[in-house]
């Protein structure tokens, strides 16, 4: 049974094992103080062309969104965030158990929009309600959809003219940077963004995400907050090594392409058939709309996640490619699943 249920399923690029084993009984300091550390801080600088940044490893993506957002906001302040946001669904409540409400906000495609995040801004109003402070986005989204460079200016014209900070989510990053679709590049993310990530857990490393912090008033004391949420680890080299590996060169982009060719071929082929696409993404996440009895035939050899309940028998589905997945399965999936619809 083959998998597209997430990009997490493999372990990580052989490089990247072949690096930890390398370096296994090397002696380092600990905390992220390590030289590893310390050099993919320096990789990741110079591939967003910024000197003047911090740059924190951490293990996973909620546990960052987490540390951010404690550190941005004030007990009494809020997140704006689509209602398919990571941290409104997939989170378990983590934000609102620190205290700090998420405003969720409906959006289709799974993005938020200037006139969104500005009637989150206008309905609250004073001070019996909790004041919006940070824009949270995910690029790309839950739904694998992606931000045009256009559009992400646009989101910082009106972040700027609330007093809003704007934190993109890069749980899959290098997938959102090389679609065919893509315009924004990581110089354009650190001009635009006051806080984002690097995600490595669905981009090839075993775990771990390389936080860039941009604008000063979010840096100080930053390294406390990540002791204090549960985040820094001992071994912090384990996170130096593999955010070494992903950016002495450009494996990281590498892997989100080959990631997006292989969701491609897949959306070609749901198209191709008719099927309708919940979302139009062209990274590697995929949504056909699809009979629940054929549903149930491809669920005898694959695996994958359902992501929407839909009328008259039909059900929204996530497929899910990754750095690792293999073409030939990629072929034997469509060869399945046109052998199927057919019948």
């Amino acid at each position: 049974m083959y998998s597209f249920k997430n990009d997490y399923s493999e372990g990580a690029h052989p490089r990247i094992i072949d690096a930890l084993v390398k370096g296994n009984l090397e002696q380092t300091d600990g905390y992220g103080r390590d030289p590893h550390s310390e050099n993919a801080a320096r990789l990741i600088k110079k591939k967003i062309n910024r000197q003047d940044v911090d740059v924190h490893l951490l293990v996973g993506g909620t546990q960052t969104n987490l540390t951010v957002i404690t550190a941005a906001l004030r007990p009494h302040q809020a997140v704006i965030a689509v209602q398919t946001g990571h941290v409104c669904l997939h989170e378990t409540g983590a934000i609102e158990a620190t205290g700090h409400k998420v405003v969720a906000m409906t959006a289709d495609d799974g993005k938020l929009t200037p006139a969104l995040i500005q009637s989150a801004v206008d309905a609250h109003t004073d001070e019996h309600m909790v004041q919006p402070k940070l824009v949270y986005i995910s690029h790309s989204s839950e739904l694998g959809t992606i931000y045009s460079k256009a559009e992400l200016e646009a989101i910082r014209t009106v972040c700027d003219a609330n007093g809003l900070y704007l934190f993109v989510d890069g749980a899959r990053l290098a997938s959102a940077l090389t679609a065919q679709t893509a315009d924004i590049t990581l110089p354009d993310l650190a001009r635009l963004a006051d806080v984002f990530y690097l995600g490595g857990t669905k981009s090839g490393a075993l775990f771990g995400e390389a936080l860039v912090i941009v604008n000063d008033a979010l840096k100080p004391d930053f390294r406390f907050l990540i002791k204090q949420r549960g985040g820094m680890l001992a071994k912090g080299r384990l996170l130096g090594i593999q955010f070494e590996c992903l950016f002495a060169d450009d494996l990281y982009l590498e892997l989100g392409v080959h990631a997006n060719r292989m969701a491609m071929r897949l959306k070609d082929a749901f198209t191709a058939a008719g099927v309708s696409m919940l979302s139009d993404s062209y990274t590697n996440q995929q949504f056909p709309i699809l009979p629940d009895t054929l549903i149930e035939k491809l669920r005898q050899d694959y695996k994958f996640e359902i992501q929407q309940k839909l009328e008259n028998g039909m059900t929204a589905v996530r497929f899910v490619t990754s750095w690792a997945t293999v073409s030939s399965e990629v072929d034997a999936f469509i060869a399945c699943f046109n052998k199927l619809i057919k019948h």
